[in-house]
């Protein structure tokens, strides 16, 4: 097996799944970034994923993506913000364009989902695809994107993590956004836990801590960072039944934002607490008026915005 090129970062603690903000022309709207990357500071956020599934990186075109990179470079430069960049495409020769970029600009670490219109055959292909990705930024640490809901792509990864690094001498790991926790457990322990292995689904974030998640990268982290900041640290001082509580309260947010489109919901929470990062685009549908009042009620009796202050 190969040894990677490159040092390992380690996604841990919380990684926002940052949004890409947009005007209400749909253009995009880069001066919000700055708001971004203060709002996660604050929170004690100190690395973020940008231009993935909730970046909404399959409606932005090739240029975009890259003046989406470039602006993350130019904010955090600098600072203490760390960000890595989602390149996957369904055209490698794209996604591989992404990569040298987001080098060229100095990501932590590039990302990639698997291509899912023509999707790979075999697990083989897939690594391949990984490989010629990977490449294009030899001097940046890789991490795979495994998303089978959305992608529709679906192997082994524990398989993945023992062969890929014959050929992707810069895997770092995983980013696992599946319900699959057996097989979350064997990840992490290939090679003797050689790979970085960050959770991606929030509302389950407690189960994978228990077994030995030590990052995470989500959606939620973007407006709820404070409720899973208290779940981590509830669970680490042995206190159970508070880790509960906050996993439940991630649920119930969950629950409701996915009633209305989570994406079109998350972006209309950004509003309320005073980042707008606009709309979403189609073919995804953005919250009406009375939707989004319809929203902010519900969420009001919960006790949301008293569950996101910092304590």
């Amino acid at each position: 097996m190969g040894l990677p090129t490159t040092p390992t970062p380690k996604l841990t603690n919380l990684v926002p799944a940052a949004h890409t903000p947009f005007r209400a022309d749909g253009s995009l709207n880069l001066a919000v970034v700055e708001q971004q990357v203060a709002h996660f500071s604050r929170n004690g956020i100190k690395i973020a994923f940008v231009g993935g599934s909730t970046g909404e990186s399959h409606s932005l075109n090739g240029q975009e993506r890259r003046q989406l990179a470039q602006r993350w470079a130019e904010v955090t430069r600098g600072s203490d913000m760390r960000f890595v960049v989602h390149v996957g495409s369904n055209s490698l020769a794209e996604a591989r364009e992404l990569a040298a970029h987001a080098e060229g600009v100095g990501a932590l670490a590039i990302s990639a989902l698997s291509p899912s219109y023509f999707k790979p055959p075999t697990l083989d292909a897939l690594i391949s695809s990984c490989a010629e990705i990977a490449g294009a930024a030899p001097n940046t640490p890789f991490y795979f994107y495994d998303i089978p809901s959305l992608t529709g792509v679906s192997f082994p990864m524990p398989e993945f993590l023992e062969r890929a690094p014959e050929r992707v001498a810069t895997l770092a790991g995983l980013k696992f956004t599946n319900s699959d926790l057996m097989s979350y457990q064997l990840c992490l322990r290939v090679s003797d836990g050689r790979f970085d292995v960050p959770y991606g689904t929030d509302e389950w974030l407690l189960a994978a801590w228990a077994l030995g998640a030590k990052g995470a990268v989500g959606s939620t982290y973007n407006f709820a960072a404070p409720i899973y900041t208290r779940l981590i640290a509830a669970w680490e001082r042995g206190d159970v039944a508070s880790a509960r509580e906050e996993q439940f309260r991630s649920v119930q947010l969950v629950r409701i934002l996915q009633r209305r489109g989570f994406l079109a919901g998350s972006k209309a929470v950004m509003r309320m607490i005073g980042i707008d990062v606009g709309a979403v685009r189609l073919p995804l549908t953005t919250l009406g008026e009375d939707e989004t009042k319809a929203l902010r009620r519900e969420l009001d009796e919960v006790g949301f915005f008293g569950w996101i202050q910092r304590r």
